[in-house]
Formats: C-alpha cells, structure tokens, sequence
C-alpha cells in the first residue's frame, strides 16, 4: 500500500513552530505568546503578530519600548539586532525549547 503524502500545510502544522526570534522550535507544551511586530498601541493589527516562547516575548518588551518597537524594531531580523535582545538570544539558545525563567526589567529605559 503507498504511503499517504501530506499537503505542505497539514506537514507545517504536524512539526513544531519556530520562534522568530531565538530560532528554536516552540513545542506545544511550552508556554508561547503571539508578539505584535507592530504594537496595538502604535497602529499594529493582529495580522502582523508572531508565534514565539513567552520567555523571548517577555525580553522583547523589558528591553524596548512601544515607540520604539513601533519606530525602529517592528521586523524579527531588527530585533535580533539590538544589543540586549542579541546577548539574551545566545544565552536562550543553550536552553531547552521548553524552558522558562524570570524576565529582569531592571533599567528597562535606561539610556
């Protein structure tokens, strides 16, 4: 008997999502959260949010904020650029997928 090939679509939905900002698998256990790339407060819609971990989410908004999301960190390539997002993504990335810890905001808007 031959073997059933899925459609694209229903294979994406099988495996594991990939969070855009740390680049590991989000698994369906793990706790996760939708991230507007654009902030609802500056004009984003929910069309434009990304699956990533709720740990990476979290990190995102201790570090910047709305404004600036809004002005100059509203793609997942230029958040992984800023400093701080880029040092917590080579720390998280020696994690597991599943793995979660306290958010430090101290000094959030520090300049």
């Amino acid at each position: 008997m031959a073997r059933k090939i899925r459609p694209d679509w229903e294979q994406e939905a099988i495996a594991d999502p990939i969070c855009p900002l740390c680049l590991r698998p989000i698994p369906t256990d793990a706790l996760q959260t939708l991230h507007n790339l654009v902030p609802k407060t500056r004009g984003g819609r929910s069309g434009d949010a990304v699956l990533m971990h709720e740990i990476c989410h979290n990190e995102i908004h201790a570090a910047l904020s709305d404004s600036e999301l809004a002005r100059e960190y509203n793609t997942t390539d230029a958040l992984r650029a800023h400093p701080r997002l880029a040092k917590f993504v080579a720390w998280v990335a020696k994690r597991p997928a599943d793995f979660h810890a306290h958010t430090e905001t101290k000094g959030r808007f520090k300049r």
